[in-house]
């Protein structure tokens, strides 16, 4: 703890700022050093601070390309005294979001490695391989440092498995949520290895999905290094992860001996493990994993799941064949009552689904989006009484007008078979296409079977008994059970994605579909009670005067989205960049300038919430696109403009800005290659962070640059975005751009722009802004800085 809260004490720590490139580096250092000095003799410590300068293009966020120069690593390697061929790597990042502490993103990760580097070194037992701690310092500009190690570093070449921590939330438990790319072997000394094991492969599929809008250094050391790994995050708590809220004194301290107990020991594990040294012979093959409310992890290979649930579906299928043949001659009619109980439950889910998103659509529409984003009981009570009233009353008129006068016995006994039908088909589709998430729907198929089969006595003689209710609650125990604890763990990581997942994306249907989709499956099997007792009119009336109420307090306003509370703030984002813009023309001439304050509010509700505590922040300032210039004339410092709404940011008019290390843009050359294409040179200095925005006019492409890999990569809606950071210092920005045009082109080839952004030092923030950001109310967390944007034409 004593690591964590001196890197925090530093404060916000921006690549390029003395924060980071000199006070915490020599923090850092400082402690290396002192850890170094008590080390035992059985061990070796190597330390090189590295600063590289590379380029690289990277699919996320629609797809960029990054430039990066004299940014800074840590690098600590220890071995045995007579040194190693082999390296495990453990990563972290001691960089943060600007205006933000990152306690847990990630500074309480560079603490645990400190301490673990400290507890490794004073062990006399020595290390069959080399553990090398990358301190990286560029991870919050796109995972610029980890791509400078694992491409130019000379102990790279060394590296067979890694471990990065990383964080999604602050404090609480470590997800493990994506390892490999295959090497099973990896999971397997997680689960020998860790003590408190917090492992999902759902977690896996559903993060590679790209549903959340993140990535860590993992994609780097897989996709540019080969190197397979393990990824770690805290993911409670999320509502103030990359907030001024993310303090060290939020991290309880068992949550930080937690994730050192458990990284300790999976690196002593690899460290020590023949395999790590032979990591090419175990890599095929993918895993199934997944912990049991904490206590162990369960995991087997993907080839072994895949022959168990084909055998679980299969005898599935042969019971549900073996009830429609008995008798034979009743083969077409039970046959056909299956199919109706089949296609009644499918069409109640549909229904459903449909019924509560037309409630969040219509939440959504008056205003009321993210209503339970403070109070989570909210949306169960909206979302969760809604999709189980609907469930109900589609199969109570069902059981009253199409099944009237049939045996309830007979109704319970064939719904129970429809969903284990739907289930088995859903098990049977998953394992083709490949998920590991499968496992689910074998939860959802065997202990339900075992359960009916354990049961068919009881109930074909005596019916709904109170014996045949305790032996069928006791056999569906295990699979609600699991699916009550994922669900925790999936709302964990989502509920608080919605408050900055952008303007495009209603949070109230994600979460609603998230909501009736639970709903579904852990009704799927108790559907069939609603055809065994007498009346469920009861239930239904509880349901939906609970949705009535509940739908009527949201629509009042009395559940306030947000949240100042000291101890568990909710905050809204909203970003304000105060620009001064220029745009040029073909001849050099400033044909339109203007300065204001830029403010994008980063979630479903825009900026309808603060206009009364600022009411000159309103609709008359939306923010216009300026056509002609790449990604609307704005100045991104990612290209995330496909997440938010023009009509939702705000352009607020204010002096211009005269920054004291303004931006210099020069043209070197313009030359006519042999294979006829237009290849132009520039050179730019300016502050750490630039983004650079790239337009070719109709008719010319953009075929080459001195970017990357040399291949242009488009961002989404065409144009071309590179996003440039330095450290402390580096020398000017020289790159070049080849188009090919036709020979007359009256308006230019191509229209380029320029935008640098000042994150921190005196340049940071103007007096007008400040004033600004003083009236936003506490329950806001509002980023601030300046910004100037350029647009040439060539």
């Amino acid at each position: 703890r004593g690591y964590l809260d001196n890197i925090t004490a530093i404060g916000p720590r921006t690549v390029g700022s003395p924060e980071n490139e000199v006070l915490a580096v020599n923090y850092l250092l400082e402690q290396i050093r002192g850890i170094e000095r008590e080390s035992t003799n059985a061990h070796k410590i190597s330390v090189d601070i590295q600063r590289p300068t590379g380029s690289f293009s990277i699919d996320f966020l629609g797809g960029f390309t990054s430039y990066y120069a004299n940014i800074t690593n840590i690098v600590v390697k220890l071995e045995p005294r007579n040194g190693a061929e082999h390296a495990v790597l453990s990563n972290c990042h001691f960089d943060s979001v600007p205006n933000t502490p990152g306690a847990s993103d990630d500074a309480v990760s560079c603490a645990v490695m400190l301490e673990i580097l400290n507890t490794l070194s004073k062990s006399s037992e020595s290390l069959q391989h080399a553990v090398i701690f990358l301190f990286n310092g560029a991870e919050e500009n796109i995972l610029q440092a980890s791509h400078g190690f694992i491409t130019q570093h000379e102990w790279a070449k060394s590296i067979r498995a890694f471990i990065n921590l990383e964080a999604a939330g602050v404090g609480g438990k470590e997800l493990v949520f994506q390892t490999g790319p295959e090497n099973p072997w990896l999971v397997q000394a997680y689960v020998v290895a860790a003590k408190h094991p917090f492992a999902s492969v759902v977690a896996q599929e559903i993060f590679q999905s790209g549903i959340i809008p993140a990535d860590t250094d993992f994609r780097i050391y897989r996709d540019f290094g080969n190197v397979p790994g393990i990824d770690l995050a805290f993911i409670e708590n999320g509502y103030i992860y990359h907030t001024e809220y993310d303090t060290s004194d939020r991290i309880l301290t068992d949550s930080i001996q937690r994730a050192g107990d458990n990284i300790l020991a999976v690196l002593k594990y690899l460290a020590t493990s023949e395999k790590l040294a032979k990591s090419f012979e175990y890599r095929h093959g993918n895993v199934v994993f997944f912990d049991i409310l904490g206590l162990f992890v369960l995991a087997y290979p993907a080839r072994v799941g895949t022959i168990m649930n084909y055998i679980t579906a299969a005898i599935a299928f042969f019971y549900l064949s073996k009830k429609v043949l008995q008798p034979k001659s009743r083969a077409v009619h039970n046959l056909k009552k299956l199919l109706a109980a089949f296609g009644l439950t499918l069409t109640s889910w549909a229904c459903t689904l449909m019924a509560v998103l037309m409630v969040a659509v219509f939440v959504s529409v008056i205003g009321r989006a993210l209503s339970w984003y403070t109070h989570f009981y909210v949306s169960v009570s909206l979302y969760g009484t809604a999709a189980a009233a609907k469930l109900i009353l589609v199969h109570m008129l069902a059981k009253k007008f199409f099944y009237k006068n049939m045996n309830e016995q007979y109704l319970g006994d064939v719904f129970f078979d429809a969903s284990l039908m739907i289930w088995s088909i859903a098990l049977a589709v998953m394992t083709q296409r490949g998920l590991c998430s499968a496992f689910i729907c074998t939860l959802w198929v065997a202990f339900p079977l075992l359960t009916k089969l354990m049961v068919h006595k009881e109930f074909s003689q005596k019916g709904a008994t109170m014996k045949f209710i305790v032996m069928y609650m006791l056999g569906m125990f295990v699979p609600y059970l699991y699916m009550l604890y994922l669900s925790w763990t999936v709302f964990e990581m989502f509920t608080p994605v919605m408050g900055r997942s952008g303007s495009e994306i209603p949070p109230d249907m994600v979460l609603a579909g998230f909501i009736v989709i639970f709903t579904m499956i852990l009704s799927s099997y108790f559907v069939n009670f609603i055809y065994l007792v007498r009346s469920t009119k009861t239930t239904l009336v509880t349901l939906t005067t609970v949705f009535v109420v509940t739908l009527i307090l949201v629509c009042s306003g009395i559940f306030f989205p947000y949240s100042s509370d000291a101890a568990n703030p909710k905050p809204k984002r909203i970003f304000l960049q105060h620009t001064s813009r220029r745009f040029h023309d073909l001849d050099g001439n400033v044909v339109k300038s203007d300065s204001g304050i830029w403010i994008n509010g980063f979630d479903y509700n825009g900026i309808s919430h603060i206009t009364p505590h600022v009411p000159e922040i309103n609709d008359t300032i939306r923010t216009p696109c300026e056509e002609q210039a790449p990604f609307c004339g704005l100045p991104w410092i990612l290209p995330v403009h496909f997440m938010f709404r023009l009509v939702k940011n705000w352009y607020l008019p204010a002096p211009e800005i005269l920054p004291r290390s303004p931006v210099q843009f020069k043209v070197l050359s313009k030359e006519l290659m042999p294979w006829k294409s237009v290849r132009l040179s520039f050179e730019v200095s300016g502050p750490s962070h630039m983004s650079l925005y790239v337009r070719p006019h109709a008719g010319s492409a953009l075929s080459r640059w001195s970017l990357g890999d040399g291949a242009p990569v488009a961002s989404l809606g065409g144009d071309y975005f590179v996003f440039y950071s330095h450290g402390l210092h580096a020398a000017p920005w020289r790159f070049w751009v080849e188009l090919t045009a036709p020979e007359k082109q009256s308006d230019g080839i191509v229209s380029l722009a320029i935008a640098a952004h000042y994150f921190f030092g005196e340049d940071q923030k103007s007096p007008q802004l400040c004033a600004l950001l003083e009236r936003f109310p506490k329950w806001t967390f509002s980023s601030g800085w300046s910004c100037t944007y350029d647009l040439f034409v060539f």
